[in-house]
């Protein structure tokens, strides 16, 4: 099994920055790619980043220029830089990993950030 642990959220005034990060335990191995996800109440969980397995990003569109997903392997841990927040940021915040190329469905508490107007 993979423990997930995310945490770095909180509440934020809309256009400032919160740094969330995810840290994975367990059974690491074999972890070759990791997503962040987040749910807004109401709806449906949706992807928001991702660092795939050759390391490059892949972002929703509607976070581009705004978040950054960074990493460090040798501690497995994952970073998301969220800049210039809005209310529709606000959520829980989850993070997921994929081993050998498939995605687990391990999932951690998530953190919560809540963007204020």
């Amino acid at each position: 099994q993979v423990q997930l642990v995310e945490s770095g959220g909180g509440l934020v005034q809309a256009g400032g920055s919160l740094t969330l990060s995810c840290a994975a335990s367990g059974s690491t191995f074999a972890i070759n790619a990791i997503a962040w996800y987040r749910q807004a109440p109401g709806k449906q969980r949706e992807f928001v980043a991702a660092l795939r397995s050759d390391g490059s990003p892949v972002y929703v569109d509607s976070v581009k220029g705004r978040f950054t997903i960074s990493g460090d392997n040798a501690k497995n841990t994952v970073f998301l830089q969220m800049t210039k927040l809005t209310f529709e940021d606000t959520a829980v915040y989850y993070c997921r990993v994929a081993r050998s190329g498939a995605w687990t469905d391990y999932w951690g508490q998530g953190t919560q950030v809540t963007v204020s107007s």
